[in-house]
């Protein structure tokens, strides 16, 4: 049986593939952000944060956020 992922755990690789295609180290990304260092690493390790976090991220990124309910 396979796993699937988690939404944060999605969200964490979509982040680190951004953030290395943009070739931005942690640091630079955090920085843009406006949150730590370790943030980012706990975001591209898939752990929760505050959504308000996530989405400082995201728009560092130029990325969008959408949430899905289910039926």
């Amino acid at each position: 049986m396979t796993q699937q992922q988690a939404p944060i755990e999605q969200f964490g690789d979509i982040v680190k593939a951004q953030r290395k295609h943009k070739s931005w180290s942690q640091d630079q990304l955090a920085d843009l952000a406006d949150v730590s260092r370790p943030t980012v690493a706990r975001i591209e390790g898939g752990s929760a944060v505050s959504t308000a976090t996530l989405a400082k991220v995201a728009q560092a990124l130029s990325i969008e956020i959408t949430l899905e309910t289910s039926s």
